[in-house]
Order: C-alpha cells, then sequence, then structure tokens
C-alpha cells in the first residue's frame, strides 16, 4: 500500500516537472522569437543608418573646398588664436592683466555678470523688515 502511494506521489511529481519544463520551453521559444524580431528591426535600422551616411558621403565628396586664400586666412585665424589663449585665459580667470594693457595703465577687471540665487539654484533672500 505503501509502494503505490509513493509511486503515486512520484508520478504526481514528475507531472508537475514535465508541465513546468514544457512552459519554460514555451518562455524560450518567445523570448527567441522577440530577440529575432528586435535583431531584424537593428539591422533594418543600421542599414538605413548606413545608406543616410552614403548620401550624406557623397553629397560632401560633391562640394567645392573653400578658395585656398581663405582656407589660408582661416589656418592662420586659428592659429592666432591658439596662441593668445594663455594670456585671455589668465586674464578671464582674473589672476593676471588684461592682454592688451600697457604695465603702466591701471589694472581692467573682466566683466562679470551679477549672480542672482536663482542661477545657483538658491532660494531668494528675505527682504529686510522695518522697524515699527
Amino acid at each position: 500500500m505503501e509502494l503505490i502511494e509513493k509511486h503515486e506521489e512520484i508520478l504526481g511529481q514528475r507531472a508537475e516537472l514535465l508541465e513546468q519544463m514544457e512552459s519554460h520551453r514555451e518562455q524560450q521559444k518567445m523570448q527567441r522569437k522577440q530577440q529575432v524580431k528586435e535583431s531584424e528591426a537593428a539591422r533594418h535600422r543600421n542599414t538605413t543608418l548606413l545608406q543616410d551616411l552614403q548620401k550624406i558621403e557623397d553629397r560632401l565628396r560633391g562640394r567645392q573646398l573653400p578658395r585656398p586664400d581663405l582656407l589660408a586666412l582661416e589656418t592662420r585665424y586659428w592659429a592666432s588664436v591658439e596662441e593668445s589663449v594663455p594670456a585671455w585665459e589668465h586674464f578671464l580667470l582674473g589672476k593676471g592683466p588684461h592682454p592688451t594693457d600697457d604695465p603702466g595703465q591701471p589694472l581692467r577687471r573682466a566683466k562679470q555678470k551679477p549672480s542672482t540665487a536663482r542661477d545657483q539654484g538658491l532660494p531668494p533672500r528675505p527682504k529686510p523688515r522695518t522697524a515699527r
């Protein structure tokens, strides 16, 4: 009698495990289908992006370069900017004189916009109360 009950219990557990395995298998199938869909969508998106980039590249190749004299002027301008950056940086940080000042002239300060509590994310200051 005990063996029959034990056998039935084992068969019940087996059926339950088979059902769980089947459910898990179905979930995996659904996940695979979803991954395939996402992969195809990504592949399509990437193809579209590559085509767009190719069109842009083709358009850029068709344009003419700027005139050589303008290109040289722009190159000299940026070289000049890079040379003067240290002097201006020193001045703008408030650590040195204005780059165009003569040594005998009084120092100019960089103009700064007055900050408000709102700019710094702070609540406004309370207004002073008058004595009554």
